[in-house]
């Protein structure tokens, strides 16, 4: 049997994400993406088509890098405006039963008591089936917006989420115990107060006196993504992340990544195969393979390469409004999200990038590659990148809206699961449930998290 592929769609609560200019595309509706009915015909769109969740992006601050300007941000719709992805959660749990959310949320500029009760409230709206981003930021307007000289170095800013990480771990399975609600109509006691324990917590980023405020939720600790290929960035996820999200234009560069993910899994005493590793893609499809190029020279005609440079500076920390088009792209040590730079410079010795092949390749699907295709040919593409690459499935991007999403599962989707390689339904239970089965509703016993447990 071939191994089954997890799918997510990558989404963004703004209206453009990762393929600037397309939203000027006749039949895109990206620029409703701040009305409940945009959401919603989504999440019915993508639980039709069995996704595991929607992967929900986000970014504090404003890509001002490029020409030193927000202007080009502003004029472009790149990634501004852009509102809160919480807030579209229970929109979308309330129209479906099964799909997931995967939600993005810098822990960077939120204390961690609040944060612990906001998820928890989505674990319990959601049924359990809320899942957390962890990312640490990369932008110095979001540090200045937050009232900071300058953002935090890159590998303090994880040394931080690690401290993070054990604060919320403490709050969502240490300060309730299991059976402390009692929901006693009777006895008039809804808790049992010495079963709800108050966590105290003095550390060098941190400091907590206090009880969660929420009663256990499904999942306790909801499903723990990380998006962060740096090499501090995968010792942490190899010890807290449950799915990791990586990013690169070929298979050259993910390879190694998912590899090396893996063995520090392993060297943390982890089951390597329990981390749930996804890449971003594009999909554009269609019934035939020439209607499919069709497709993509039409949406080639409406991008905006101005704009794929905007986000690659704020990715990156480069001002490419400083280079020539036809200038080879160098690494340079950047406070920003440094796999961005790496995996088009140094994560494939024997591949060079200008400026100008940057514009054109982010300017659909961002870093990510494209796959252009009858749905055969999608189907195909997919499955030989997890057999060279070992991941364990896609977070799928968009071009147009909903047009991408609808033509995925209209059309690949049914191609996948008669091969077997994708499901026809869902699992029952919660999101971690869905993707590691019966009785996995909470962290197993040897994640970083089970030694806060009462």
């Amino acid at each position: 049997m071939p191994k089954q592929l997890r799918l997510n769609a990558f989404q963004m609560n703004s209206a453009v994400h990762q393929s600037p200019g397309l939203w000027t595309h006749p039949r895109d509706q990206a620029a409703s993406y701040n009305t409940l009915a945009y959401w919603t015909d989504l999440a019915r769109t993508l639980e039709r088509g069995k996704f595991d969740a929607v992967f929900l992006a986000d970014v504090l601050g404003i890509y001002d890098v490029y020409g030193g300007s927000p202007d080009a941000a502003l004029t472009q719709a790149v990634q501004v405006p852009v509102g809160d992805p919480l807030l579209l959660v229970p929109a979308m749990a309330g129209v479906t039963e099964n799909l997931g959310f995967g939600v993005t949320c810098t822990l960077s500029y939120e204390h961690p008591y609040p944060f612990a009760r906001r998820m928890s409230t989505l674990d319990h709206l959601t049924g359990g089936r809320i899942g957390w981003n962890i990312v640490t930021g990369y932008l110095e307007s979001a540090a200045k917006g937050m009232g900071l000289t300058r953002q935090t170095a890159h590998d303090t800013r994880y040394d931080i989420a690690d401290e993070y990480m054990d604060v919320v771990y403490q709050l969502w399975e240490g300060s309730w115990e299991d059976g402390a609600v009692l929901r006693d109509k009777v006895g008039r006691r809804f808790t049992d107060p010495a079963r709800v324990h108050r966590i105290q917590h003095d550390g060098t980023y941190f400091k907590l006196d206090g009880i969660h405020l929420c009663e256990p939720s499904p999942q306790r600790t909801p499903l723990l993504y990380q998006a962060g290929a740096s090499a501090r960035g995968r010792a942490f996820a190899a010890k807290h992340a449950e799915c990791v999200f990586i990013n690169g234009p070929s298979q050259q560069v993910i390879a190694p990544i998912v590899a090396d993910l893996r063995a520090r899994a392993a060297a943390a005493g982890r089951n390597p195969q329990d981390l749930k590793i996804f890449t971003m893609m594009t999909v554009i499809t269609a019934p035939t393979s020439q209607q499919a190029r069709d497709k993509y020279e039409e949406y080639r005609s409406y991008v905006s390469e101005e704009g794929a440079l905007v986000l690659m500076s704020g990715w990156t920390g480069v001002d490419f409004s400083r280079l020539s088009l036809d200038d080879i792209v160098q690494y340079e040590k950047r406070d920003a999200q440094t796999s961005a730079l790496e995996a088009f410079t140094t994560a494939d010795p024997g591949r060079t990038w200008t400026v100008r092949e940057i514009a054109q390749h982010a300017a659909i699907g961002g870093r990510g590659p494209v796959t252009v295709g009858s749905p055969e040919e999608v189907a195909d593409t997919l499955q030989d990148w997890v057999a060279k690459t070992d991941i364990d499935g896609f977070n799928l991007a968009y071009a147009v809206m909903p047009e991408t999403f609808s033509d995925f599962v209209d059309l690949v989707v049914p191609v996948l699961q008669r091969r077997g390689a994708f499901k026809t339904r869902y699992a029952p239970g919660t999101l971690r449930e869905k993707l590691y089965g019966p009785g996995h509703a909470r962290l197993g016993a040897e994640h970083a998290a089970a030694k806060f447990r009462r």
